[in-house]
């Protein structure tokens, strides 16, 4: 076809890339990779498609553009070069970049210019040569080489064995191939339902050609699909689902034409925890839980089908529940095998693990918790709390680490071990402490609330970040292999969370770690900036309280950030602020001067806005003080709040440098006074704005 008779014209472009199972949990990515990619490809070549979307199901990944321009346009690519009359040098270079001589070149206005001219180009030869490119630069987590071409390095590799391309621009094919695979308009269906190839027209038959063969292509049909079925299913016996979007979007990921079904297991496993029976369906089979009418587990779950099968799934159904009876009768042996150890002798085992080679054992760690675990308790930083408790706590919160369960399903340590110690006769608080002392794992997790689980948390997250610091190993750029920024924001969130008043640095020290923590310090101020910008507390604020010095006690410090962010925010915290930064100003550039004596005021001055001034700062100075010291952080804003009418005045009135130089000092020293009195509150220097 001549290009010519392409011009203005457009149709739609569908390309399917079809191998071996996809991974489900890669799937959703590719998507986004394979549309970024094609819309760099078109973009360099001068093209844009009206609309680009994605496709995925185990064994494709496919792409429909829509309103593809059938050719590119002719272009002209102008360069702006040297002036007439420029040295000969740059006219040399100049004509050595472009390739061109000077008589090739034009003039205009003074200038010389280069004019190329490009013909436009046929759009499918443009993705004749993006297609190879396209699938060579996939960027998949993990790929692999396969046949006998994989010897070479230089072989194709993709997620899965390659099996077919489909490369259509309206009805015509866009012919290509890459490691001897050939692009071509014949898919396949459902490897089940559809076992012949699949002819496709063009992009605007694509899915309902597949679909009737079995297969839906659009990713949140089958994710539609699966959860009203699952739910549906659930229901027709009476039962609840328990939803799980992460398990919606991993079933529509395995299957082409998912199909929910109820299945059983026997009610004697119930006598599992829950949590052990919900995770074994969940990861080892990825199978949906269901609630009883009383809101506990039933013994039933919902399995994803990928086809219809002839006996309404009976076969299917059957397969499953055996393939989890299996494994549910593993998680029973461990359950009852680890009833037969006390957590005491558990723990005994905790000596003969590395926690790191550093740090020593595991046991060590347990020992430092405990102890610190009670200090918090016995100091009055956690109130409420048995010191008695929070110690036989800490000492076996970690000893789940070394039962079958944990072993089988490391997600469940700590829950597990508050199973356990309930069972073996230790108290509720003992029990939820050890079941609930990782918590909070990161931003957006409950914060413990308990005291006795709180003492152990935040003993478990002191003593970590305080050894792994004192090692030296903090984190480094984007790499946290210890997961540090973690255990930080968790240990914020629960002294914040909980009202906990106490000494950052005595902390610190009471971990025995035996290091300078100013590090450590610095990092937690900067975990809390981050924190706290969710809530809308600005971090130069913080920076302007902790900077003064002596404030380590992080609840008072963030009650004394938001009081002055609330002054900040008003037009009359906005004058103080500017006025601060021109008293500070004018002070940079002077000698270094003290607040005047009172003695000295009448020999000195005579200026009322003078007076006013040192009135006003005779008054505010003291009752700010006061209200610091009595933690009323409003009440001392509103001290400093009665110096801006008096500071006003004071640059409109007054000369500060002036000529007499014992008014100038007065007044310097006056300025000064003014700086002191509002730096009480924060260091206004390092406030923004």
């Amino acid at each position: 076809m001549d290009g010519k008779e392409w011009v203005g014209s457009v149709t739609d472009f569908l390309l399917e890339l079809r191998s071996e199972e996809i991974p489900a949990r890669m799937q959703v990515k590719a998507k986004e990779d394979l549309a970024r990619l094609f819309n760099n490809a078109l973009a360099k070549a001068g093209l844009a498609a009206a609309s680009v979307e994605t496709f995925a199901t185990p064994r494709r990944l496919a792409l429909i553009a829509t309103g593809l321009p059938m050719a590119t346009e002719a272009v002209s690519e102008e360069t702006k070069g040297p002036k007439l009359g420029a040295p000969p040098q740059a006219m040399e270079g100049f004509l050595r970049k472009s390739g061109l001589t000077q008589d090739q070149l034009i003039e205009r206005d003074g200038v010389y210019f280069t004019v190329v001219e490009r013909a436009g180009r046929q759009t499918a030869d443009v993705l004749a040569e993006a297609i190879p490119a396209i699938i060579r630069a996939f960027p998949w987590p993990k790929s692999q080489r396969w046949g006998a071409a994989s010897v070479s390095t230089e072989s194709l590799r993709w997620v899965r064995p390659l099996q077919g391309i489909v490369a259509l621009l309206g009805d015509d094919v866009v012919p290509c191939e890459i490691d001897g695979i050939c692009s071509g308009a014949a898919t396949m269906g459902h490897r089940f339902h559809h076992s012949g190839t699949i002819h496709i027209a063009n992009a605007a038959d694509y899915a309902a050609k597949l679909r009737d063969a079995h297969v839906l292509v659009h990713f949140s049909e089958r994710c539609r699909i699966i959860r009203d079925g699952a739910k549906a299913a659930a229901e027709a016996a009476g039962l609840s689902l328990v939803a799980d979007e992460g398990l919606v979007v991993e079933n529509s990921g395995l299957t082409e034409w998912p199909v929910p079904m109820l299945g059983r297991f026997d009610a004697g496993f119930l006598d599992v925890p829950q949590e052990v029976i919900q995770l074994t369906a969940r990861v080892n089979q990825k199978y949906f839980v269901c609630h009883d009418t009383a809101g506990k587990l039933a013994n039933a779950f919902v399995c994803t089908a990928n086809s219809d099968a002839h006996d309404n799934g009976a076969t299917i159904v059957a397969g499953n529940e055996k393939v989890l009876a299996a494994r549910l009768s593993d998680a029973k042996f461990f359950w009852e095998q680890d009833l037969k150890v006390a957590l005491d002798d558990q723990a005994k085992k905790l000596a003969q693990i590395t926690l790191h080679e550093k740090l020593g054992s595991v046991a060590g760690k347990v020992d430092r918790v405990a102890k610190l675990a009670r200090w918090l308790v016995e100091e009055g930083i956690v109130k409420g709390a048995s010191a008695d408790d929070a110690e036989r706590a800490a000492r076996l919160c970690k000893a789940d680490l070394v039962t079958g369960m944990v072993g089988e399903f490391p997600e469940l340590q700590g829950i597990m071990g508050g199973y356990y110690a309930r069972a073996q006769g230790e108290s509720d608080a003992v029990a939820d402490a050890i079941r609930d002392h990782y918590k909070p794992v990161g931003q957006g997790d409950d914060v413990p609330t308990a005291p006795v689980t709180v003492a152990v948390s935040l003993a478990d997250k002191l003593d970590t970040l305080a050894q792994f610091f004192a090692a030296g190993m903090p984190p480094t750029g984007s790499k946290d292999p210890f997961a540090l920024r973690r255990a930080a924001i968790g240990f914020l969130s629960l002294l914040l969370q909980n009202d906990l008043r106490c000494s950052l640095k005595g902390m610190l020290v009471a971990t025995g770690a035996g290091a300078s923590f100013a590090i450590l310090e610095e990092f937690l101020i900067d975990r809390l900036k981050v924190q706290q910008r969710e809530a809308g507390v600005r971090h130069d604020l913080i920076d302007a309280v902790f900077s003064l010095g002596g404030e380590d006690d992080l609840v008072r410090l963030l009650a004394r950030v938001k009081a002055l962010q609330a002054y900040i925010s008003s037009a009359e915290g906005a004058n103080l602020l500017a006025a601060y930064k021109r008293a500070a100003n004018i002070l940079k550039g002077s000698d270094p001067v003290s607040p005047a004596l009172d003695t000295a005021r009448d020999a000195l001055m005579a200026d009322p806005a003078d007076v006013a001034l040192l009135g006003a700062l005779d008054i505010a100075e003291p009752e700010a003080k006061k209200a610091l010291e009595a933690e009323q952080f409003e009440d001392a804003m509103a001290a400093l709040a009665t110096l801006r009418a008096p500071i006003d005045r004071f640059f409109e009135e007054v000369m500060v440098n002036d000529e007499d130089a014992a008014k100038r000092a007065f007044r310097l020293g006056l300025l000064a006074r003014f700086r002191d009195a509002v730096t009480q509150v924060a260091d206004f220097s390092k406030i923004e704005g």
